[in-house]
């Protein structure tokens, strides 16, 4: 039987869809800008992966919805944000290279994905999205290096940047905010360990509240104009 919290990724797309739009004209006004258009990939793609939820809620389970959403959730719904946050952090040679690198490794993750045959037996409610129903079980083996990779870098990145403002005077809004993505960040990965257990609605309620979050953060930082610490964020204010 569905429940209210079924209906969230409804609410979470919207916002996500709205959030890509402001991060698209920020970004066209900035195209040189690469961490902004890694950054507006990410919470595209986090919107899709909230998209095949909804569509899960409204329609049923499918198994293109199921693969579509582990493409779209397991694999790219931080990495691409934490790809925003490397090319803003780090030089962009660097950086150039673990793009290429995700790149790949999310390419070839996700052709697996797609090729997996599913085991029907196992989908014992007929609208659970989970990776265990893969007959090639050690497909799910893909998205924990990506993970690792978001919660080095967005979460990572975040704290550490709150951490180097917190030690200049003057920028209480970039400390915040950073704060703010980073606790967002985190928010849809706490979530996803419930849904181990089978608590699939406290990843949508984690998904709504971790995207606010780090809009909210997003907007804390460029309503104050405050000179950055990293070059690549200089370069185009």
């Amino acid at each position: 039987m569905l429940e209210l919290t079924h209906y969230i990724p409804i609410l979470t797309t919207l916002l996500a869809i709205t959030f890509s739009v402001t991060l698209y004209r920020h970004w066209r006004s900035k195209p040189s800008a690469l961490y902004l258009l890694w950054w507006l990939i990410g919470v595209v793609m986090y919107g899709i992966g909230t998209l095949t939820e909804s569509l899960n809620t409204l329609i049923g389970w499918n198994p293109v919805i199921l693969k579509v959403w582990y493409i779209a959730g397991a694999l790219l719904g931080a990495a691409p944000l934490a790809q925003g946050t490397v090319y803003l952090i780090l030089k962009k040679q660097t950086a150039d290279r673990l793009a290429l690198g995700v790149t790949i490794f999310t390419a070839i993750a996700s052709i697996f994905i797609i090729l997996t045959p599913i085991d029907t037996m196992l989908v014992a409610d007929g609208r659970l999205l989970t990776g265990k129903v893969f007959v090639w079980s050690w497909v799910r083996l893909f998205s924990p290096f990506l993970n690792l990779y978001a919660l080095a870098f967005l979460v990572g990145g975040a704290g550490w940047s709150a951490w180097e403002y917190f030690k200049r005077n003057g920028y209480g809004s970039r400390v915040l905010g950073n704060v703010l993505i980073a606790t967002g960040a985190l928010l849809p990965g706490i979530g996803g360990s419930f849904t181990r257990f089978g608590f699939i609605e406290a990843l949508y309620v984690t998904e709504i509240l971790g995207l606010a979050l780090i809009w909210w953060g997003y907007v804390v930082m460029t309503k104050k104009k405050t000179e950055s610490i990293y070059a690549a964020q200089r370069a185009v204010q």
